[in-house]
Formats: C-alpha cells, structure tokens, sequence
C-alpha cells in the first residue's frame, strides 16, 4: 500500500491572510507537489444552482507542480476524486492542504479523517494550522465562536499583521491565545512569510508522546500554586491543573492582571492535570468515556501522557470531540513517571473533570 498522503488544514478568520500563506506556499521552490483544496463549504448552498451546469471542480496546474482544487460541496467526494486522479497518474501531488472559509469550525473537517474508511486509508491528518490577525484579533476572538474553536483547535498558530499594532498588543494576544489553547506553538508570519517546516509535517493527530505544553502557561499555572500543595495533599496532582478561573480566591491578582484582563470573555479555556500518581485503568476509562459521551461535542482537542498502574511503558492518547484513541508508548526508563493531560474546550467543568480524574488515580 502507498503511504499515507499528509494532510494540512489551514483556517483562520476572514482577513487573517490565508490566501497570502497560501500563494508563498504554493510559489515557493520547496520541490513539493502540493494539492490545495479550497474547501468553500460555506457558500455551496448558494451557489449550487448557479454551478450546476458547471458541476465539475476545476482543477489548476501551478508552475512549480502544485495544484489547486475549488471545491464547493463535499470534502470526501474530493479527496477521492484527487487520490483517483493521482493513481491513475493523470495528476501528480505529495500532500494536501485544505484551505477554509473563515468562518468555518475546523472540527468536522478534522473528523473526516477519522471517520470516513476510504479517506483515512488514504490520507494522514497532519495538522490545523490557524492564523490570527493581529489587528482584528481580540474583536472577532469577543464576538465570533467559530474564531475561538479555530484556535481551540490548532496545532499551531501564526499571528499575522503584527506590524500593525504594537508589541504590547501582540504579547497580550498571545496570552490570551495561551490560554486558549497551552499546545501549540505561537510564531509571527509576516506577509505571509513562515518556514515551511513549521507549517508541514507536525505530526499533531499522531498519536506520540510529543506533548508540548507551552512552558509560559505552565508557570501561569504555577504562579498560584505552589503555595497550596501541602493544602491539596493527596490530589496535588489534580489540582496543579489551577489557572486563572481561580486567581481571585488564591489572592496572587498579579498573575491575573496582566495575562488575562481580556479572558473573561472566552468560552473556549484550557487546562491541564498531572499527577505522579499511576491511574487505574478501569477507573479512568469509565470516567473518559462518561466525559466524551456528556461533552464530547465541547471537547475539541485533549492530548495526554499518562502513567498507568501496572504499566511500565507511557500509555498516550489523544482526541478531536467524541473520537478518542490511545496507544502505548515508549518505557519511562529514567524518567520519573507521572501524567500530563491537557483538555482544550467550550465551557468545560474544568473543576469537576480534574477532580473525577483524581478520583481515577490507583
């Protein structure tokens, strides 16, 4: 069988300048054969009576081999068609990037890959990757759900137009983007200018043990934490989830003050659970899949390295809303075990999810 053709999903709001990342994509001398998708799902009800004479996707040919696919209706219908195409050698292409509306919620385009059989054979997930306008950023962030999701959801996250505001603006923004979302890196693209290698091949629906927390959050966290554990006792491990939510009672305004005046509004948090303590297996399981079937919808991204009782390699798992997967890693040799999980979500009972995760611990 051919290996799998990597997929990434570009999104972002309107104006973020995906287009732009897009052309440099595409014009750029990489020697990739890239196959873009520009998935305009939004309008197809629309504009479907108009195309209907038309009926096929155009399919154009770049300069440098890379090719580009207009789509308006369904996504699994045109992965097939594109993968068709390329095994009956009438187009040639390496990858795909799927570029979407700006207002879309990047959620069910990601579930194609999990639940459609034909596309997961075929195609690997790789990434979402969201741009952010710095500019517009914190308005549409207030205003617009689908904006929040798009950076619930990401891998990793590019702010553009930074130069138009000044760098104050720009280091709020990223934490409150933070905030939202703790596990993806957070870079800068200028008019459309981002190393390829941050964009391609992360490897973010791979389940691997890369769990990458961003450090400032962690220490956020931490800020008002330490100071408690030997109150938390036994379930320091649950609690060391703490964020900003509880800044007021713990007293430390400081950290709240000037990371987060502006986070009130988003109904879209982040935390995170560790413990050094091994799960029971069966505990926890029955407790996930309570979770997954109460608030799968509102969960949109959780990752995890988990120390499991009896287990003497790393278990690791993550999922995208109801659809979880988990798998064993590699032995914790030197490492002293314990477990990290980040859940990314809507108006999540963060308080009850880390105390039934506690409750989960062997």
């Amino acid at each position: 069988m051919s290996k799998l053709i990597p997929v990434t999903i570009l999104t972002g709001f309107l104006g973020s300048g995906k287009t732009t990342l897009l052309k440099r994509i595409l014009n750029e001398q990489h020697g990739m054969k890239i196959a873009v998708i520009e998935n305009e799902f939004g309008e197809e009800n629309i504009d479907n009576e108009i195309l209907v004479q038309d009926g096929r996707e155009q399919i154009v040919q770049m300069s440098n081999g890379c090719i580009c696919c207009t789509i308006r209706g369904d996504l699994v219908q045109a992965l097939s068609n594109l993968v068709t195409q390329r095994d009956e050698g009438k187009i040639e292409f390496d990858r795909v990037v799927i570029e979407t509306t700006g207002v879309a919620n990047p959620g069910p385009v990601a579930q194609t890959f999990f639940m459609d059989e034909e596309i997961a054979s075929r195609y690997l997930l790789d990434a979402v990757i969201t741009l952010v306008d710095a500019k517009h950023a914190n308005l549409q962030l207030d205003k617009q759900e689908e904006a929040q999701r798009q950076v619930g959801f990401a891998d990793a996250i590019f702010i553009t137009k930074s130069d138009l505001v000044d760098e104050g603006d720009v280091a709020e923004l990223r934490h409150r983007l933070l905030h939202m979302n703790p596990r993806a890196p957070i870079n800068t693209a200028h008019f459309g200018e981002a190393p390829i290698d941050l964009i391609f091949d992360l490897r973010g629906f791979n389940l691997n043990e890369k769990l990458e927390i961003d450090p400032e959050f962690l220490r956020a966290d931490d800020d008002h934490d330490h100071d408690h554990d030997h109150e938390h006792g036994e379930h320091c491990g649950a609690d060391c989830g703490h964020d900003h939510d509880h800044d007021h009672e713990h007293g430390h305004g400081h950290a709240h003050d000037h990371h987060h005046h502006h986070h009130h509004t988003d109904r879209i948090a982040s935390f995170v659970f560790r413990s050094d303590k091994p799960f029971h297996y069966g505990k926890l399981e029955e407790f996930l899949s309570g979770i997954l079937s109460v608030y799968g919808e509102k969960l949109l991204r959780y990752k995890g390295v988990l120390f499991m009782e009896g287990v003497d390699r790393k278990v690791v798992f993550q999922g995208v809303h109801q659809l979880m997967g988990s798998d064993i890693g590699a032995k914790w040799g030197d490492e002293q075990p314990g477990t990290k999980m980040v859940f990314i979500g809507v108006d999540l009972p963060r308080d009850a999810i880390l105390k039934g995760l506690a409750a989960c611990l062997a």
